[in-house]
């Protein structure tokens, strides 16, 4: 059960297991070939806990191929939570805002344990995905809590303070901001930055144009 080693070190408190930030940036999308199910792909539903599109808990590597081709998968070892152990990983680079990043519970690449979102396509049935902004986030969460900036669990939503609460354990919602923002508005940046939890209706958010960057799908 490898890929549970990332859980591990969050603090209790945490509403649900968060990643650490720095997990995507080296996820370039690589060049697309055609495959039939991929010409058709028109639901980007995530169903947090469920699925994302035809990907579920017990979707396997060989499901991927079937569905998506081998040309648009990418297999990979990530690193654990705080860059302790490692995950293995299949990258699916679609067009369009569609790639994913699926992490598997171990090395057999049967079972995903959770699902990170790579592109804007994907929405919840809310409508929240990849880039939503925070007042949106508020009008439809509610005036929730989250952790500050600058840190392991940066911008994390604390999802049993929302009207989202029904996702906790199933999806991770983390925002963010651009570093142009943060050298622009420095006192508002280190007004919402730490290991605490502030609310999402503190008025320092609003320079710095907070939004959703990381989505997590957790599949238990």
């Amino acid at each position: 059960m490898v890929a549970f080693g990332l859980f591990q070190k969050l603090p209790m408190n945490l509403p649900i297991q968060g990643i650490t930030i720095s997990l995507l940036l080296s996820y370039a999308v690589l060049p697309i070939v055609s495959h039939p199910y991929v010409a058709q792909l028109t639901d980007t539903l995530i169903v947090p806990g469920e699925r994302v599109d035809k990907v579920k808990k017990n979707t396997s590597e060989q499901d991927l191929i079937k569905l998506f081709g081998t040309s648009h998968l990418v297999d990979k070892t990530i690193p654990g939570a705080e860059g302790e152990g490692s995950n293995p990983a299949t990258q699916v680079n679609l067009s369009q805002g569609r790639s994913l990043l699926i992490v598997w519970r171990d090395s057999t690449r049967s079972h995903p344990a959770y699902i990170k979102i790579l592109g804007p396509a994907w929405k919840t049935p809310e409508g929240i995905g990849i880039g939503t902004p925070l007042g949106e986030l508020r009008r439809k969460l509610g005036d929730f809590k989250l952790y500050g900036l600058g840190w392991d669990y940066s911008g994390t939503i604390l999802l049993q303070s929302s009207y989202l609460s029904r996702y906790q354990g199933k999806l991770v919602l983390q925002v963010g901001t651009t570093t142009a923002a943060a050298n622009k508005f420095p006192q508002d940046y280190k007004a919402v930055s730490g290991e605490k939890t502030f609310s999402a209706a503190d008025p320092h958010w609003k320079s710095l144009g907070v939004k959703i960057t990381q989505m997590t799908v957790i599949l238990p």
